[in-house]
């Protein structure tokens, strides 16, 4: 039998805050943090690799097409998005937390924060994919 006085996602007032929620929400925090610093890292990698091929190609006397164009701005797109993703985790996060010191009910939005990346990464990687067949 479940015991209502210790349903989490709706705390009354009176009773104090179960201090594991908001050590695994930091926690949760902390994972975003570590995904946008690696998209930037991976950002900064990208919008340098045009740097490699123009030198690639006066190594071997060809003429390059324009070696920095695609991977620079698909590049800088993943550290702008790398930023963006920890602003959200953090206003995520604040909102979270000052929920569940109301003792509101938690619910889950319908468009996760982790769906929008994937599919905003999806499309970087096709077009970064498409850049470099054509290279």
């Amino acid at each position: 039998m479940s015991n209502p006085s210790r349903d989490l996602s709706h705390q009354p007032a009176s009773e104090p805050l179960d201090p594991r929620i908001l050590f695994a929400a930091e926690r949760t925090l902390l994972a975003w943090i570590r995904t946008g610093l690696a998209m930037m890292g991976f950002g900064f990698v990208v919008a340098r690799f045009g740097l490699f091929l123009r030198e690639l190609a006066s190594v071997q006397a060809a003429k390059a097409l324009n070696p920095l164009g695609a991977s620079k701005w698909v590049g800088t797109a993943l550290i702008v998005l790398g930023v963006l993703l920890n602003l959200l985790a953090a206003v995520q996060y604040g909102r979270f937390v000052v929920r569940y010191r109301r003792g509101e009910p938690l619910q889950p939005r319908i468009v996760s924060l982790g769906t929008v990346l994937a599919i905003v990464l999806a499309m970087l990687g096709l077009a970064l994919a498409v850049y470099l067949i054509h290279v």
